[in-house]
């Protein structure tokens, strides 16, 4: 292990930096992520594949829930020490839309999209949806229910979430089950909805409620006064 290279980075500096990674047999660009220190020190140690999140605000371990995992064979620093480059065997597809590689999207030529190779179905329900909801920012808004809040705004997306919030707390009011399922999940989505606008990841809000198990409300509410 090159040491010597691997204390040239300078994660005084840059708290994060790109990764690319590559096919080790056919040179395909993968995919493009980001890693820090101990994202790092754990694909040196493990050979697969760690990056850091940064909508997620977290360390994860290519393929943790899709299980198709990158095991590293070769890792290379660029010349000024801020980027690094993962020659890996890629298991399943590297791409979340079931392709791949993530860059299939050519823009100096108009041409079809690749196949979809593999039907990913091990995400989350919550982190589905959230993929969904981002590819709907490109969508066109007069097809799109979720594109045309989007291209209305900040107050048209907030609007929805507020009345959604309502119509859930009078379907529980009316003791209406069938109805209290259907507003929740109503809420729930337009929930979503809202936090794509703002490219927050569900997983952040599933965080916090993690930091909050054994703790009384009191206490939660203290902590946040504290800080």
């Amino acid at each position: 292990m090159n040491y010597e290279l691997i204390n040239s980075i300078d994660w005084d500096r840059f708290a994060l930096i790109p990764v690319i990674a590559q096919d080790y047999q056919d040179g395909t660009v993968l995919m493009l992520a980001y890693t820090n220190k101990e994202a790092l020190e754990l694909t040196l140690q493990t050979k697969i594949a760690h990056y850091y999140s940064r909508s997620r605000k977290k360390l994860w371990k290519k393929g943790e829930q899709s299980g198709n995992t990158q095991e590293v064979k070769e890792i290379y620093l660029d010349c000024d020490s801020d980027t690094l480059l993962l020659k890996v065997k890629q298991n399943g597809v590297a791409c979340h839309t079931g392709r791949m590689s993530c860059f299939f999207n050519r823009i100096d030529v108009t041409q079809e999209l690749p196949p979809i190779e593999q039907e990913i179905t091990n995400y989350s329900l919550s982190d589905t949806l959230y993929h969904v909801i981002q590819d709907r920012k490109k969508a066109d808004p007069s097809k799109s229910y979720v594109a045309s809040l989007f291209k209305k705004g900040e107050n048209s997306v907030l609007k929805k979430v507020v009345e959604e919030a309502g119509e859930f707390c009078f379907a529980v009011k009316d003791k209406e089950e069938d109805e209290i399922v259907y507003e929740a999940a109503d809420l729930a989505f337009h929930t979503l909805v809202a936090l794509g606008y703002r490219n927050i990841d569900p997983e952040r809000v599933k965080q916090e409620l993690r930091r909050r198990f054994g703790m009384s409300g009191i206490e939660e509410k203290n902590s946040r006064k504290d800080g």
